[in-house]
């Protein structure tokens, strides 16, 4: 690890594409040289490019592809270009999964955390319908991981339905409390998917602060922390 200033330019690691974008933007993902164990996701909402951003930050101190974590640097190049929580399309890809409980009903979401609920995406017509979706769970199948670390802001939480190794050492590394339940329904999400699947998918939400506050705070503290979960 190396946070020098010669190295936060650019990341070093080598990414490899797994799919297309609605508007045909690459997917990236950094692969593991070993088994992966550990898919870090990031991106999945363009509303939340703080979840990109800090990834990244940590990432640029690397020289080399992990042995057993992987990365998503951004699920959602389109959303994230075009600053909308959703897809190209307007869906919300973290809905679009191919679940149990996947509805066709609008998915509320805030422009303000503490206001109402005044924006209305669409799950997709569809499960599973849309390109990054398709690509991700085409993704996820083959990596094989152990684990799913997914990436969101900003309300400040590690949510997973139990307290496992994974949720503590994020604990620890954030600072941040443990919610077995975000406390609203989320239909078709990845956390559901992963659920279904045997998969532990554990939700990081980042805490409302500036980008440049993040990774003062937090930049080192997560690069231990995905250099120890590399150990393991």
């Amino acid at each position: 690890m190396n946070f020098s200033p010669e190295t936060r330019g650019i990341i070093r690691l080598q990414s490899l594409e797994y799919g297309r974008s609605v508007l045909g933007a690459p997917l990236l993902y950094y692969p593991c040289k070993c088994k992966c164990k550990l898919l870090v996701i990031a991106g999945i909402h363009g509303e939340e490019p703080e979840t990109t951003f800090l990834l990244s930050r940590v990432l640029r101190a690397f020289d080399d592809n992990f042995d057993s974590v992987a990365f998503i640097l951004c699920a959602n190049p389109d959303g994230m270009t075009l600053g909308t929580r959703g897809n190209a399309n307007g869906v919300d890809l973290n809905r679009n999964f191919n679940t149990q409980n996947f509805s066709t009903e609008k998915v509320g979401s805030r422009s303000i955390l503490e206001a109402p609920r005044d924006t209305l995406l669409s799950p997709g017509a569809i499960a599973g319908i849309e390109p990054e979706t398709q690509a991700l769970v085409a993704l996820i199948e083959k990596l094989r991981p152990s684990s799913i670390l997914s990436m969101h802001a900003p309300m400040g939480c590690v949510d997973a339905p139990q307290k496992t190794e994974l949720v503590e050492r994020l604990m620890a590394t954030f600072n941040l409390k443990w919610v077995p339940d975000i406390g609203y329904k989320t239909p078709g999400s990845l956390g559901t998917w992963c659920g279904e699947r045997g998969i532990e998918c554990v939700t990081l939400e980042l805490p409302r602060m500036s980008l440049e506050h993040l990774f003062d705070r937090y930049g080192r503290a997560f690069a231990d922390f995905l250099e120890r979960m590399a150990l393991r």
